[in-house]
């Protein structure tokens, strides 16, 4: 069996949270079922290009409404699982050294891979080895950096919790992907979008030079609030707060939820 990772992150400078990484998982046997819906769904709303949060206006935001509709549909049936991580800004990490700051990208991307699905908690037969494939789009870094960044994730299958799941990774499969090419990809940037545009408050930007808020931002607000309705049907809850790590009742819900958010913060920090 084998789990296939999309990974993005996303805002790395906001004014109240940033580093957001958001993720979506998918197992292999449901994959094409799911691709293969989303991209006949893009091609019914003559969505021909790549749809994204930045491209959200009120001309097409019905579509888009119907993008997270069939999306969201796969999550609460738990054959997609969501996860998104993000940090507030004002906690600044004060124990890190030069090297681990130049290379923050790297190990929130380690962490996030580790923890956020919960995959020790998988419960799937221990017989046999489960593979991930992880799938990341354009990793900012030169090519040398790159291949080091994947090697750090390579050797997260030698943690022992991930020994003892019999959780296992392939060099190969530790990969750069085009987005335009991957609708599940899309589906979850726009979800992750939506939460970073939220969290610091851009819903209530007024251009300058203006009295009232433009229709962009209006109708991502709208779109956020669609989403939002979509994460508490997947999760059966009346109330998700986007500001906070979902609580868990049971290690186990770590990997069972459809839908999470990690609000991930450092041992040690201080505040701006």
């Amino acid at each position: 069996m084998e789990y296939i990772i999309y990974c993005d992150e996303s805002v790395s400078d906001g004014i109240y949270y940033t580093d957001f990484f958001g993720g979506v998982l998918v197992c292999n046997t449901d994959y094409d079922v799911i691709k293969d819906a989303l991209n006949a769904k893009k091609l019914e709303l003559n969505l021909h290009g790549e749809i994204k949060w930045v491209k959200v206006t009120g001309n097409y935001l019905d579509k888009y409404k119907q993008m997270i509709d069939l999306f969201f549909s796969y999550i609460k049936e738990n054959k997609l699982k969501v996860r998104i991580m993000f940090r507030e800004t004002s906690q600044v990490p004060s124990n890190l050294n030069p090297e681990q700051v130049h290379n923050r990208y790297s190990l929130l991307y380690y962490q996030f891979v580790k923890h956020a699905f919960g995959l020790t908690y998988h419960d799937a037969l221990q017989d046999k080895p489960i593979y991930l494939r992880l799938y990341f789009d354009e990793i900012p870094y030169p090519i040398n950096q790159r291949d080091a960044f994947k090697s750090h994730i390579f050797s997260l299958q030698q943690n022992s919790r991930f020994r003892k799941a019999k959780i296992r990774i392939r060099m190969d499969d530790v990969v750069e992907i085009n987005s335009s090419k991957h609708s599940i990809q899309q589906c979850m940037d726009i979800v992750l979008g939506s939460i970073s545009f939220m969290l610091n408050k851009k819903n209530l930007i007024v251009p300058d030079g203006k009295t009232s808020r433009g229709h962009r931002t209006i109708a991502k607000e709208q779109l956020f609030f669609h989403i939002l309705k979509r994460i508490q049907e997947s999760n059966g809850v009346e109330i998700f707060d986007i500001s906070r790590t979902t609580p868990i009742k049971i290690p186990n819900d770590f990997w069972t939820m459809p839908y999470r958010h990690w609000k991930f913060t450092t041992k040690e920090f201080r505040n701006k």
